[in-house]
């Protein structure tokens, strides 16, 4: 990958019908160019075939999930209540025994099989909600179900959050958060080409949500000091009922969604000569 090529990534597809049309609608208008599904949502068996016929025209991936709604199987050390639990809560258990090490790789594998259950094979890349698929204890789950299954030097990609102190403090949007995921993931990157998977390098499109910005500005900074195959995540979306419910991230949506499907955003992309690609090619 160039340069003047990056991916652009929705996550949380399936989440609900809302988030999940103005996702379909993006890909199906040519502005983004991969997009993460929640495959242990409900919607995933009507929302995935309806993403899964632009395979091709954006890369489908699993967004792993293992702290939104309810796991795809019993996870009576770690979910116990029969609920995904919060991203701290998954941390430790993922460091804190054999047994919930177990529970947690197996509801991996149960995420990427539902995927494939729908596609009819395995996903194009795999990252997480909240950043959960770099967790010391997570990551070592993930890596080991993907090689289980043969997905080693596939051209399967996994998605690295991490970006350099340099290009997160030039960018001057939500750094500290920036910052503290990138500590966080140290390390997966490497380990996850060791092991044979392509990722991307360079990352962006951390927010601090708020209505109240101007999201076409902070889209901006996250093309500043690209990664040689840099990666943008969003989080475009309609507001439904379910929404609010679920997820804290609710009044943004729809104005990544109105940026996204506006003239302004081609047009930047023109005035910057960057074009979008489906994912990070072999050699980078």
């Amino acid at each position: 990958m160039s340069q003047a090529a990056f991916i652009l990534c929705a996550d949380d597809y399936a989440m609900t019908p809302g988030v999940s049309r103005g996702i379909l609608d993006l890909v199906e208008q040519g502005r983004l160019s991969a997009a993460g599904c929640m495959t242990n949502r409900p919607h995933w068996s009507e929302w995935g075939p309806r993403l899964l016929a632009h395979r091709g025209e954006a890369g489908i991936g699993v967004h792993l999930n293992l702290t939104l709604g309810a796991p795809l199987g019993a996870m009576p050390r770690v979910a116990p209540s029969g609920t995904l639990p919060a991203l701290p809560d998954v941390a430790r258990a993922a460091l804190s025994g054999a047994a919930a090490f177990a529970e947690i790789r197996a509801e991996v594998g149960r995420q990427i099989d539902r995927f494939a259950e729908i596609a009819g094979g395995p996903p194009d890349f795999v990252d997480g909600h909240q950043h959960v698929h770099v967790l010391p204890g997570v990551r070592r789950a993930l890596l080991g179900v993907l090689s289980e299954r043969g997905l080693a030097r596939s051209g399967l990609w996994l998605r690295d959050p991490r970006d350099t102190l340099g290009a997160i403090g030039a960018r001057k949007v939500a750094a500290g958060k920036a910052a503290a995921v990138a500590a966080l993931a140290t390390g997966f990157g490497a380990a996850a080409r060791h092991a044979g998977f392509l990722t991307n390098r360079g990352f962006a499109g951390f927010s601090p949500f708020d209505p109240s910005r101007d999201y076409a500005a902070e889209f901006a900074t996250y093309l500043e000091k690209p990664g040689p195959a840099h990666l943008v995540m969003c989080h475009p979306g309609e507001i439904d009922d379910e929404l609010p419910e679920l997820d804290p991230v609710v009044g943004t949506r729809p104005q990544e969604l109105a940026f996204l499907k506006s003239d302004a955003f081609p047009a930047l992309l023109a005035a910057r000569g960057l074009q979008l690609v489906t994912g990070p090619a072999r050699d980078t």
